[in-house]
């Protein structure tokens, strides 16, 4: 039975006055006090800004005005994203503790939309892979995965309806499908990343993490668009959600080499019944291979993201190696040995792929892939991003939901790849898909 809503439900209510944004934020603050010491999702959480904000859109909406779907409705801020007002910390004590002089665009927009800034989630070091303080709601001893971990474990209990988080290999679909919600990882150079710290230039994407596919297609909706202080966003025609969408079964493209022989047996298994779920609602389900490029991918994402992660914390920090930790310091050290003849080779390869997989994309309204190899393991690690890093490589935007349990009441996802620019047909395709799926569950932590 479903016991939870999402922001969307939540947006509806509150354009038809029943319920305020104050008692929202209120209710959000009340599930921090009530598990934050327990999960640890926030880094700064701005309960008075939050209810001074709360009441001035109350007031809005009691004189008529409504900004748009976003009114009222508390939002978390990944910490490596500048809010005006709050420090920028990325995970590290190497950052100041100054506070950002001005709203990055993801979050100025945000607020121009009528959204609450609740505060900063818990980020891994600098968005990478050493594991952050972040429990997972549906058991406090796996990890919610990394890097966006605060924002996973903040929508999962309901502290916030909606988060911003940013993917460089996993970092938006990986946390979102351990912590049992949605997540819209968009087209590179659909969101604007100035103000956010960034990891590297050619694989960093701002997205979104709620609680369904449609929340998660209102947040990008507001977000998205040219920005001239970000070179990588694209100027053409921002994305546009249409709110009354008519959700059609799908024609899915099903990735069984690597994807299904890499899950452990149970993702395996669940993941085919949730494909067999979606074929019996009429959904058309055909095997595609991968493009004989697909088997450098890895070494070459992973090549790019050392790289531009050295040269990035080279220039910012005068001593790159001490104070970071383990992981961190490793990818660094493999950055700093990358040659810019490998380098090159790495962006040409780059390019062969997202040309490759443009091909294989054709007639499909979605590739269908485990969004994970397994459920979330333990808190030594944020997870493995090999399923997800392909896409961020490619630059293609990629939607993920919920799908089932494990035997361990650990939730894992579906992770849905279309081509570049159609966030609007592959986000259709994720609410018919959730429709058809019917997951509801919410981490026990809720129901005590």
């Amino acid at each position: 039975m479903k016991t939870f809503l999402s922001l969307t439900e939540i947006s509806g209510a509150m354009r038809r006055g029943e319920v305020t944004p104050s008692q929202l934020v209120a209710g959000c603050l009340e599930r921090i006090d009530r598990f934050e010491d327990s999960v640890k999702a926030w880094v700064l959480v701005d309960s008075s800004g939050a209810l001074e904000a709360a009441q001035r859109l109350t007031q809005e909406l009691a004189a008529g005005k409504c900004r748009g779907p976003l009114h009222g409705i508390p939002l978390g801020i990944k910490d490596i994203v500048d809010v005006a007002g709050m420090p920028t910390r990325a995970g590290s004590a190497l950052t100041s503790a100054s506070p950002a002089q001005e709203d990055a665009t993801v979050v100025d927009r945000l607020r121009q939309a009528g959204a609450i800034i609740l505060g900063k989630t818990i980020t891994t070091e600098f968005a990478c892979f050493d594991p952050s303080p972040t429990r997972n709601p549906w058991n406090l001893t796996h990890t919610p995965g990394g890097s966006s971990s605060g924002s996973a474990a903040a929508v999962s209990l309901g502290m916030c309806l909606g988060a911003l988080a940013s993917q460089t290999g996993g970092s938006i679909t990986r946390p979102a499908s351990y912590c049992g919600v949605a997540s819209c990882k968009p087209t590179f150079g659909r969101v604007s990343r100035a103000g956010v710290v960034p990891v590297g230039f050619h694989l960093d994407h701002v997205g979104a993490i709620a609680r369904t596919a449609a929340d998660t297609a209102t947040i990008l909706h507001t977000i998205s668009g040219d920005d001239p202080r970000d070179p990588a966003v694209s100027p053409r025609e921002n994305f546009k959600w249409p709110m009354n969408a008519n959700h059609e079964p799908p024609r899915l493209g099903v990735i069984r080499p690597f994807f299904f022989t890499r899950a452990d047996e149970e993702v395996a298994r669940l993941t085919q019944q949730a494909i067999d779920g979606l074929r019996q609602g009429g959904a058309t389900v055909i095997e595609i291979s991968l493009p004989d490029c697909f088997d450098d991918v890895h070494a070459m994402h992973r090549r790019i993201m050392a790289a531009e992660a050295a040269d990035y914390h080279f220039a910012q920090f005068s001593a790159p190696r001490p104070g970071y930790g383990p992981n961190m310091a490793g990818l660094l050290e493999e950055g700093f040995a990358v040659s810019m003849s490998d380098y090159q080779e790495a962006l040409r390869h780059q390019k062969l792929f997202q040309n490759a997989l443009a091909r294989s994309l054709v007639d499909l309204d979605a590739l269908l892939t485990p969004a994970t190899p397994t459920a979330a393991p333990g808190l030594e690690t944020t997870g493995d991003p090999r399923f997800n890093s392909p896409w961020s490589y490619a630059g293609v935007p990629t939607v993920s939901i919920p799908c089932a349990l494990t035997g361990e009441d650990l939730p894992i996802a579906l992770q849905f790849i279309g081509p570049a620019w159609s966030e609007a047909r592959l986000l259709s395709t994720a609410i018919w898909a959730e429709k058809q799926l019917g997951f509801h569950a919410i981490p026990g932590m809720l129901q005590t």
